[in-house]
């Protein structure tokens, strides 16, 4: 019997996408963090392409491959300046998301894991402003 995955168990898009809006929320009023989507006044693109990432990766239909290419996520994120703070930012919204959603506690104890692990991998600015790693 195959294994049911993330994407499954949280209840698929639908889930994806109230997670996605819910932290665009709080990413829309963070003084560090609104400047790095200066040019999303309404968020539509970067909401649609997170919610497709975080589906495919937890095992759901690979429309984000099919549209974008392969994630090469610091790539795409290297344009713009990552430190210490935007990270702690982007978790916190993250997290207060995953928290407020009404998946499974196992399922958000995956959720929160990755997203550490995710946030911290973009960082790309030591904080005297140097490149990292």
């Amino acid at each position: 019997m195959p294994e049911t995955t993330l994407y499954d168990r949280v209840g698929g898009l639908t889930f994806f996408e109230r997670l996605v809006e819910r932290f665009y929320l709080g990413v829309a009023s963070d003084p560090a963090l609104r400047p790095l989507y200066s040019e999303q006044e309404d968020f539509i693109g970067p909401r649609r392409r997170l919610a497709l990432f975080l589906v495919q990766y937890w095992g759901g239909p690979t429309t984000y491959l099919q549209e974008r290419g392969h994630p090469r996520l610091r790539g795409r994120h290297y344009p713009f300046s990552i430190g210490t703070l935007e990270r702690d930012r982007w978790l916190l919204h993250m997290r207060d998301a995953i928290d407020a959603s009404d998946a499974p506690a196992d399922a958000k104890e995956q959720l929160q894991g990755y997203m550490v692990l995710a946030a911290d991998a973009m960082r790309n600015r030591e904080e005297d402003g140097r490149a990292a790693g």
